[in-house]
This record gives structure tokens, sequence and C-alpha cells, in this order.
């Protein structure tokens, strides 16, 4: 809000988490041009009261209320507009955001006046300008009017020093994707728009200035523009004694020499790679327009995991059509082979607007229709099979992916196959404790001792000290049960910047 005046536009969306920022907000209220001094962000959390969101909201009386619509927010949206049109009815209400953008039967839409599809910086401005003129639009649904990026206004200075001190920094050096996998919505755009470097980077320069040490970056394709992902790179290693810690999306069978160079530089917890793998299947690859070139991929892998300090967060998916429960067993084998510190096991998800609707007859892909959408059963994998990756998911997230066991959750398996020998963990800890999410840290750790000395027969003597080393390595003070195993822990050394997660993962 500017100069004391209560908005008369009101940019809003329902984050997952207060540590969340949006930076799709933040681009238009930046191009909102005159009325960017009448717009205000308000940030909320899915966790809070719908009925306490309207009543924020409408502080002040605004006449334009905007809502970003995503997949983990619109239960929760579709409440609170639901309250808005019967508490202010005079109140125009906008929604736009991926989940609303690509399918006008979507239930919200029908919650209110207005939809922005797509990217929606000029096609709101000129939304907004018509109804505070008090002109009636001809439509409700406003099409996507697709920007040339380097005409934007960039939004960087809207993160004020609270978002620096307490939320995550998103940006972006590009826009769109080539690719065409059909479980995205990148997939629909598939032209990349490439932001101008020198602009980009000296709002990357302001940013750090004001103290911003994690930058996440949501291009889809960062690896995709040699030339300029190197630039962007040695950016941020130039500058790298700061301590920061920067997230890149990244194409993982496209690794040349020249970027193998730079990023085997980057210090120990300062750089994050997300690296979409999501099958190993070339057929079912093939079928969803997602060809991958597994020895290139599994190269470039071990590259990142032997000769870098990376911390490699890499994707799988089942339930795509076509493939089993052996298939994607055999693939997630091959992935932990690589050792990337995360493997995040992912459920296919009906993403409104994206083609992998049409194989829903050939392989009978039964949707959830409620958010998030997941494939119940498809023609090669059962309700009960996805049911059990679901469970297998949620475990190796607490034990593998956390951090928290580090050097001791591959004694789970050994020498045997990780799939199928973690997939026997989690069925027998279900029977132990039920709900995984009601494990605390110090149950689960005895758990996981229990399970390797009474059902696998390891050395208590040997494993115990392992356990309780990954235990209180963060500093965390040992349960008595554990005390006994370890008298001193190294401390994992990392930058300030980065998040805890991935500390833990650092070797000392």
């Amino acid at each position: 809000m500017n100069n004391g005046c209560m908005p008369k536009i009101v940019l809003a969306t329902l984050n997952a988490s207060f540590g969340h920022s949006s930076l799709a907000l933040r681009y238009l209220k930046a191009n909102l041009g005159e009325l960017g001094d009448e717009a205000e962000i308000r940030e909320y959390v899915i966790a809070q009261r719908p009925i306490d969101i309207a009543a924020a909201l409408l502080k002040g009386s605004p006449k334009i209320i905007g809502l970003g619509v995503y997949i983990w927010n619109v239960v929760q949206t579709s409440h609170v507009l639901s309250l808005l049109k019967k508490i202010s009815p005079k109140t125009k209400l906008v929604v736009g955001g991926p989940e609303v953008s690509y399918e006008k039967n979507h239930p919200i839409v029908a919650k209110a006046d207005y939809v922005v599809a797509g990217e929606g910086e000029e096609g709101f401005r000129r939304l907004c300008e018509q109804l505070l003129k008090g002109s009636q639009p001809l439509q409700r649904w406003i099409p996507e009017i697709q920007p040339n990026v380097n005409e934007l206004t960039l939004p960087y200075h809207l993160y004020t020093e609270s978002d620096i001190a307490h939320r995550a920094i998103y940006v972006e050096a590009s826009r769109g994707c080539p690719y065409k996998c059909e479980f995205c919505l990148s997939s629909i755009a598939k032209k990349v728009r490439q932001f101008d470097l020198e602009r980009f980077l000296a709002e990357m320069q302001t940013l750090m200035d004001r103290g911003v040490r994690q930058f996440k970056f949501i291009d889809r394709t960062f690896n995709l523009n040699i030339k300029v992902a190197n630039k962007i790179l040695q950016f941020f290693l130039d500058r790298a004694d700061l301590g920061l810690f920067v997230h890149f999306e990244m194409v993982p069978d496209r690794f040349p020499d020249e970027l193998r160079e730079i990023v085997s530089k980057f210090p120990a917890g300062s750089l994050q790679f997300e690296v979409g793998v999501q099958t190993f299947d070339p057929e079912t690859g093939k079928r969803i327009s997602r060809r991958l070139d597994e020895t290139a991929l599994i190269r470039n892998m071990n590259f990142l995991i032997d000769e870098t300090n990376v911390h490699v967060h890499a994707d799988l998916i089942a339930g795509l059509p076509g493939e089993d429960f052996a298939t994607f067993a055999s693939g997630f084998d091959k992935l932990v082979a690589t050792k990337p510190q995360e493997i995040q096991v992912g459920i296919l998800k009906r993403l409104h607007g994206t083609p992998i609707i049409r194989h829903e007859t050939e392989w009978a892909l039964v949707f959830d229709e409620e958010p998030p959408y997941e494939v119940l059963h498809t023609k090669t994998m059962s309700f009960a099979e996805l049911r059990k990756v679901k469970r297998f998911a949620r475990l190796w997230d607490l034990v593998a992916n956390s951090g928290n066991f580090r050097d001791s959750y591959s004694l789970i398996w050994q020498e045997g196959r990780p799939f199928s020998e973690f997939m026997t963990f989690t069925e027998w800890l279900e029977g132990e404790v039920g709900a995984f999410h009601k494990i605390a840290l110090g149950r689960l750790a005895q758990l996981l001792l229990n399970y390797l000395v009474e059902q696998k027969g390891m050395d208590e003597a040997k494993v115990g000290p392992l356990i309780a080393a990954d235990y209180a390595r963060p500093g965390r003070n040992l349960p008595k049960a554990l005390a006994v195993f370890v008298k001193s822990v190294p401390q994992s050394a990392a930058p300030e910047a980065t998040p805890k997660r991935q500390a833990r993962h650092l070797r000392s």
C-alpha cells in the first residue's frame, strides 16, 4: 500500500507455508503501470482459516481482488472465493495461475468474476484498467497475452526486507520449455524466452546487496542454453565467499564439458540441482514424449556426485502410462546406484491442461477428482501397488532424503536391491507404528536400529554407532538408547545460507 491509501487492487495467494513467496504476484504488481500504486500484495498460507483470509482480503474495501490458484491451494482458495462473494458481492474477483488457466470448466471458475489465463501481466493490467474505469469487459475469460519478457518490469524490488529475512526468494532467467513431457504444464508453452542477461544479473546483485543469500531459480530448463547457464553460474561462483545457496532445475542428460568445469568449482553447500529423471523405461518415456539418454544421464549423475559438491535432488514418477511396478522398481534401483542425495518419488498427477489425459482410455488411467489429482490405478499398476509406492515414498523422505540417517540408511539393502529391500522395511515399520507421520525422530532411529539388528541380523555394535552418529550430527542430544554407542560426533560445516536438510548431507 502506498502513500497511506487503502488499495483498490489486492493481489493475493495462499502459499504452502510461510517460508514460500509468490514471484507471480510480484510480477503482476510490477507490471500494472500507473495502477501499481493502487495495488497491494497480501500472502497467506493454506493452514489459515478461509474466513480469516476473507476478512483480511476485504480490509480497506478493495474494488478488485486477484487470487493466484495452484494445485496446492485450490480447495482453500475455492472456499475463500465463496465467502468473498457472499460477504462482498460488489468486489470483483479475479483468478489466475496454472490451476485455472487451461480448462474453462474448472469448478472454481464459476466462483470468480474473471479468469486471467496463462502469463497474466498484460491481461490482468488491461482488465484492472477497464474495471476501475467502470467499464464492463466483454468476456469473463481473459486469454493469455504472452509478453516479451524483456519489456516486462522486473519485480525483484518488491521483495521486502521481511521477505528476505524469512522467505525463499524465487527468480527466473527464462520462461518456457522446449520439451513436450505430457505430464508437465511447461509442455504447453514450448517456446523458451530468455531475459536480458545483464539486466537480470544486475537485479541479482541488488538482491545480494540487500542480504539475499538463497536464490531459487524457477526456470524449467536452466541448462538448455549452455552459454547463458555458464554466465549465471560464474556470477554466483564469483560471489560464493558470501555463503550462498543457489537452486536450479536441470536437464539430466545435457551436461557438456564447459558446464562441468564451472560446476566443479562451487564450494560444498552452495549449489543444488533438481534433476527430473521421471522414468528409466524407454517405452514409457517415448509414450509420454520424454526421451532420455540413459547412458548420458548416468554418466552426468556420476560426475555430479563423485566430482562436485552439488546437492542432487532427483525426481521419479510412479503411475506413468504403461509403466508397471517392476519397471518402476528397476528404475529406482538404477537411480539409487548413482547416489543422489535425495530421490523424490511422486505419483502421476493429472494437471489441468496437460496432454497426459490422452492416454486415459488406452492405459486405463483413473485419477482422483480431488487435488492433487493423483492417479489411482492404471492398466499396468494397481491401486494397491500405487499405495505401496506412496507409503514407500513417505518413509524414503523421512529416512533417506532428510539426511537424518546419512551414513546408515543404505544398510537397509546393503548388497540387495534397494527398492525391494526398502519396501520390506516400509511394510515392517507400518506394522510396528501405523502412520509414518506420527513417528518422532528418536523413535524412528530406534526402530531403524531394531530392524537392522532383529530383522536383518546385523551386529548392534557396528550399526548402533552409525545410527547414533547420524542422529547426533546436527547437534541433537541423543536418546538414552543411542547414547551408549557414541561419545562425540563431528559436526558438518556448511555455509549459513545452506538449508538444514541439505546441510545434513554434507561430509565433514
